[in-house]
């Protein structure tokens, strides 16, 4: 019995050592509702630590989908520029946190449907704060991206986000972000 209560406490203690964070996103606007993701440290550890960092100090809150692109993600995150109704919110997409870029942690994940990954721009280590959330799978970004998280619930809420116009997605009166937090996943 000492045995099976000591194996028992070795798994409850391992199991709560690897539960990952949850980042909550309240989405408001066209569409509304609650979405989770599961923040995945052992994957993007520094990454994990800036979108919790953000989402801590309510960087995140009010912050638009810049760019939206049917069947393919839906691209967030612009602290700087990106706040609704901010009078430079025409820039939204070229900002970022005044914290420095951080080093990319690629890894063998693949780009699916819900999979979280973080903007950058041409160059590997300019991620920042802005991510993007997949509509759909996008091999052509496997190992190019970090991903971060992973949809595990309201995909479905954003699957009803506002669309952009054009190639580059940009969108008119975006849905946007009206909290972001994190919660322990117990």
């Amino acid at each position: 019995m000492k045995l099976l209560t000591f194996i028992f406490s070795i798994f409850f203690i391992n199991s709560l050592a690897y539960a990952n964070d949850i980042l909550a996103i309240e989405i408001d606007g066209q569409v509304s509702g609650l979405v989770e993701v599961e923040l995945l440290s052992e994957v993007a550890p520094k990454h994990v630590e800036r979108i919790k960092i953000l989402a801590e100090i309510g960087a995140y809150d009010d912050v638009v989908f810049h760019r939206v692109i049917d069947g393919f993600m839906a691209q967030t995150g612009d602290v700087q520029f990106g706040k609704k109704g901010s009078s430079e919110i025409s820039k939204a997409g070229r900002g970022g946190a005044s914290l420095p870029n951080l080093t990319a942690e690629f890894s063998d994940l693949e780009y699916s449907k819900g999979v979280v990954g973080m903007a950058r721009s041409s160059h590997p280590d300019s991620a920042n704060s802005q991510f993007f959330i997949m509509f759909d799978d996008a091999p052509f970004l496997n190992g190019k991206y970090t991903i971060f998280g992973k949809v595990i619930l309201g995909q479905e809420i954003v699957d009803k986000i506002k669309r952009g116009k054009g190639n580059n997605g940009m969108v008119n009166d975006p849905d946007y972000m009206s909290k972001v937090y994190i919660k322990a996943n117990n």
